[in-house]
């Protein structure tokens, strides 16, 4: 059909894949913990927005442009280097608020706490070149060279690695909203891990700023 090869394999291959951590996992983790499991869903479809970007860029062709043209990566990779770094020091000199400060007094107030949850996922991956690369090096492995609708094939393996993706930061929202809710954390470990997490991130960034094309 559409001339996909070996979907099972397709689906394993990325059911692992998606095991692997990286700054959208983290990035759910931490809302998660910090807010719970509706922020932390939140978060999961954010980065699930994102990835139909570079779905559709690979589909199209304009990922090939990333993996051609070295002036094209390195712009967008300063782009979410930039981005992941300022995430970084945000949550590393976030200051800790009163638990009661913490919950929605209103509906339009969750409404705009949310957009930024979700604006958040949406740019920590969309911006990461990495991800359009990984979509066009991983993707084609599956799609017979022959297959006149190349396009359409990319677009439905892409959907179901992104939808297993979702579910599984889903899956991890759940158990850090878990087990941050059985935790009483005081101020000062709360005020440590916002650190570390943030910490975590400007390494993330880093990491694809000395990244290069491959």
């Amino acid at each position: 059909m559409l001339g996909i090869n070996e979907f099972w394999l397709f689906v394993v291959s990325g059911i692992l894949l998606n095991l692997i951590p990286g700054p959208d996992s983290l990035y759910v983790m931490a809302r998660s913990a910090s807010q719970g499991f509706k922020a932390g869903s939140v978060a999961a479809l954010g980065i699930g927005a994102g990835t139909f970007v570079h779905i559709g860029a690979a589909a199209f062709g304009l990922s090939a442009i990333l993996a051609s043209s070295a002036a094209a990566f390195t712009v967008v990779k300063v782009i979410g280097c930039v981005y992941l770094l300022y995430m970084g020091l945000s949550m590393a000199l976030a200051k800790n608020k009163p638990a009661a400060s913490m919950s929605l007094a209103s509906g339009k107030e969750a409404g705009a706490k949310y957009s930024k949850i979700f604006r958040q996922g949406f740019l920590t991956n969309s911006l990461n070149p990495k991800v359009a690369l990984f979509f066009l090096a991983f993707v084609p492995q599956f799609i017979d060279a022959a297959e006149p609708n190349k396009a359409l094939a990319f677009v439905v393996l892409g959907l179901v690695f992104n939808m297993n993706a979702i579910i599984w930061s889903h899956i991890l929202a759940w158990l850090s909203a878990s087990i941050s809710g059985r935790v009483q954390a005081s101020d000062k470990l709360k005020c440590w891990l916002n650190r570390s997490l943030g910490g975590l991130f400007a390494a993330f960034g880093i990491r694809l700023a000395f990244s290069e094309l491959s």
